[in-house]
């Protein structure tokens, strides 16, 4: 995950964190199983979706196979969803954001806590104690915290083997004296998930991607990255499978291809750590690394005709090529979109489909994104027919 500045709390030990007390009711943490086809990010999520919903409703959250490099660490693309995107696409696991505050000290954290009940907090795994990374790494990470008595219930369902042990998901009892400040703190409320059908995939820029790797002056940070990378693409993707696994028989293929991306991380350290060493870098990781991207893309990247039939508009009313606004991570972010243009896509819309959007649904984060364009449009019954 991207890195933090350092937060300046109290020296942590063990001792500070028991185990809740006997006979306490407190929800079933996730399987380790489960919490290893999630990042750090989701991995709270899906726990609070399958505490308000039941086993598996999480992996909604993997319904549609994204890969979308942005600018990452080190001048390097990534795969790793911004934080806010994650946030905004919980709907289909039935969660929904109804409340937020960013920089919450300890003592405001036990407030909210007893006033909203259990929150989900992002903050500095560098100052968590129950994570190895502990004292040596500055992340942003995520736990669910809510009132135990006079003191804090914190719950991380994060899994993963890192260089200083192992983080299992997990349930602990402390002081709020001595958690985190919280970069952000969220309340979800549970929805109606619904049924949720495969996503289309949403894939381009695998060759620039791994061209960037290649190129990278800085072999060990680059090879550090790609290792974060393949990490996340290999969670990613066992994420999707599970999902489609819900609704039927997984063939072969994309089993050995889970399988192949998981084997892609431990190569991509092994890598790393060579060349940290001053010892020659593997000359087959990255040519592995395209045939495995070839290979998702020829996987799981359905065509979905609403999704293009959008594109189109979006193209046509900005005026730059379909292939741009396929790769924009936000709307607004290309040449000549703006508020005039914004107004003209919707328009352009309800003509195209034969539809009338709903006005509550005309929101910021829905209008600057095409797949939120692309929900708008299926919300009010458009199809590509």
């Amino acid at each position: 995950m991207s890195a933090v500045t350092e937060s300046a709390t109290a020296a942590w030990t063990a001792a500070d964190l028991a185990p809740p007390a006997p006979g306490a009711a407190v929800p079933p943490v996730l399987s380790g199983e489960r919490a290893g086809r999630l990042d750090c990010v989701q991995s709270n999520l899906a726990q609070l979706a399958d505490d308000l919903h039941g086993d598996d409703a999480h992996l909604a959250l993997g319904a549609v196979p994204r890969f979308r490099p942005r600018p990452g660490p080190h001048g390097l693309p990534t795969v790793e969803p911004a934080l806010e995107d994650q946030l905004a696409a919980t709907a289909p696991a039935g969660l929904a954001e109804t409340a937020r505050w960013t920089g919450v000290q300890p003592a405001e954290l036990a407030g909210l806590a007893r006033t909203h009940g259990r929150l989900y907090v992002v903050a500095d795994s560098f100052a968590m104690p129950w994570l190895p990374y502990h004292g040596r790494r500055h992340m942003e990470h995520s736990y669910l915290v809510a009132p135990h008595g006079d003191r804090a219930l914190v719950v991380d369902a994060y899994a993963s083997h890192t260089p200083w042990g192992v983080a299992a998901p997990g349930r602990w009892v402390t002081d709020w004296s001595v958690l985190p400040v919280s970069s952000l703190v969220v309340r979800f409320d549970a929805v109606p998930a619904g049924p949720v059908e495969p996503g289309p995939g949403d894939f381009g820029g695998a060759e620039e991607y791994v061209a960037a790797y290649a190129a990278h002056p800085d072999r060990a940070a680059a090879l550090e990255q790609l290792t974060t990378e393949t990490w996340l693409l290999a969670r990613s993707r066992a994420l999707h499978v599970a999902f489609l696994a819900t609704r039927g028989p997984v063939g072969d293929p994309v089993t050995a291809h889970v399988l192949r991306l998981a084997r892609l991380a431990e190569q991509a350290f092994l890598a790393y750590r060579r060349v940290q060493r001053a010892r020659p870098e593997p000359a087959g990781l990255l040519p592995a690394v395209a045939a495995a991207l070839h290979a998702d893309r020829e996987l799981f990247d359905t065509p979905d005709p609403v999704l293009a039939a959008v594109t189109e508009v979006v193209a046509e009313v900005v005026g730059v090529p379909a292939e741009k606004v396929r790769e924009a991570p936000s709307l607004s972010e290309l040449r000549g979109f703006g508020s005039f243009q914004v107004v003209e896509v919707v328009e352009a819309l309800e003509e195209r489909f034969d539809v009338e959007f709903d006005p509550d649904d005309l929101l910021p984060e829905t209008l600057h994104r095409l797949d939120g364009l692309r929900t708008l449009v299926a919300a009010a019954g458009g199809t590509a027919g």
